[in-house]
């Protein structure tokens, strides 16, 4: 499942921020009748349309695989994990219906009418993804629920909905949605730069992706500071994992790249900044950050890649905040970074930062849980099918999303991003 999870995410993430782009692509149009831009509306619909139907796809696969790979973690959870993905799946008709409308509503219906068909596409595509992300929010934080012998009595799905880690992490999700997809599409179109440094839809194309992840990705790492301070205060083990801090300590130093020695017990070639630890965490230099050893064995997850997924993170948001930092310092020196060859190709290097960081997030979500897959309620080893031969159902969907992957790409290169000579 977590094959699955990784290929949907990325559609998950496009299906929310591409509408964004087409949506402010369309409002210029209107604003200035710039014929440019309602090119761009309707490549970048086209693009939506494309990344929707291969996340139903993948999205059908995962809501199979909760049902059939953890049938008693679906029993425990069920009456309360199925409110919110109730919810999502009318925010996702509602999604594919204004999609829909907004695809063939081209000059049939006002433009008015047609713009605000667009932003029902972002509204319910983000709505999708916060329910999402509460349930899994409830995973991490559960909610709403009363045990009583080992017996579940009592389930209040709304207040299981309405769980501690719902928000900060479907903030840091959201945002970096927009982040990753304003940053994915300006490094396509700087590479299309490259090749054409005159063409008109590329330059303009940039201009709008890079001030939508210019914007959200300062954002994405003050949610990430909103995020850490939750995950120190609810799930203190996977803080210190995240961080490879093994000895409960007051003023603990914050920890770049660095390698975890489990045996000693220790992170080694690490670079520390003193207190910086505890400062991020609690907003004090001298608080006590709870270490590794201070927990069970048999309730510590695995360290290292928590560890190396978090630096990937951490480096992949950084990379882009730099070009994001860089662009408006273009921008105000009235240097056009449209036709600035080196910040061209940075653009390219960073267009799949967004997606490395999303990805390595979850891993740091997910693998951080563990020994749960619900906090302190539900150990994975009890949640889990024991169906043998699992070897080969994961081989067909490895087949499969390679399959759709390269399909996708072919689509975007023919539709969405190609330029007649």
């Amino acid at each position: 499942m977590g094959l699955s999870l990784g290929f949907h995410i990325i559609f998950a993430i496009c299906g929310i921020g591409m509408p964004l782009l087409m949506c402010i692509a369309e409002w210029v149009y209107l604003r200035t009748n710039n014929l440019l831009y309602l090119t761009l509306a309707k490549r970048w619909s086209q693009g939506t349309a494309i990344m929707f139907a291969v996340g139903a796809v993948s999205g059908t696969v995962l809501s199979f695989e909760l049902g059939l790979l953890w049938p008693t973690f679906m029993k425990f959870a069920g009456p309360v994990i199925g409110m919110p993905f109730s919810l999502e799946g009318f925010a996702f008709f509602l999604e594919a219906i204004f999609l829909g409308i907004y695809l063939y509503g081209w000059e049939k219906i006002s433009t008015r009418a047609h713009w605000l068909t667009g932003v029902m596409v972002l509204i319910s595509g983000t709505s999708s993804a916060i329910l999402v992300v509460a349930a899994n929010g409830w995973m991490n934080t559960p909610t709403g629920i009363t045990i009583q012998n080992g017996v579940v009595t009592h389930f209040d799905p709304f207040e299981a909905m309405n769980n501690p880690a719902w928000l900060p992490q479907s903030l840091h999700m959201v945002l970096a949605a927009y982040a990753s997809m304003g940053f994915f599409a300006a490094g396509i179109h700087a590479i299309g730069l490259l090749k054409k440094p005159e063409n008109l839809f590329h330059q303009t194309g940039l201009r709008v992706a890079f001030w939508v992840g210019a914007v959200t990705i300062p954002l994405q790492l003050a949610s990430g500071h909103l995020s850490a301070m939750h995950v120190a205060q609810y799930q203190p083990m996977k803080l210190a994992a995240m961080e490879g801090q093994w000895k409960t300590e007051a003023g603990a130093p914050l920890r770049i790249f660095g390698w975890p020695n489990e045996k000693e017990q220790r992170t080694e070639f690490a670079i520390e900044i003193p207190k910086m630890l505890s400062f991020l965490a609690y907003e004090n230099p001298d608080a006590v950050v709870r270490g590794i050893a201070d927990f069970p064995v048999d309730e510590r997850p695995p360290i290292w890649p928590i560890h190396v997924s978090f630096q990937v993170m951490i480096f992949a948001g950084m990379a882009m905040l730099a070009t994001a930092l860089l662009g408006v310092f273009l921008h105000g020196k009235k240097k056009s970074f449209e036709s600035t060859p080196w910040f061209l190709k940075l653009l390219a290097l960073c267009s799949p930062m967004g997606f490395i960081a999303v990805e390595a997030g979850w891993m740091v979500t997910e693998i951080g849980r563990q020994p749960w897959i619900i906090w302190h309620t539900m150990r994975t080893s009890e949640a889990l099918t024991p169906m043998p031969y699992l070897q080969i159902p994961f081989l067909f969907f490895t087949g499969l999303y390679g399959i759709l992957s390269f399909i996708v790409v072919y689509l975007l290169r023919k539709r969405v991003f190609h330029v007649d000579a």
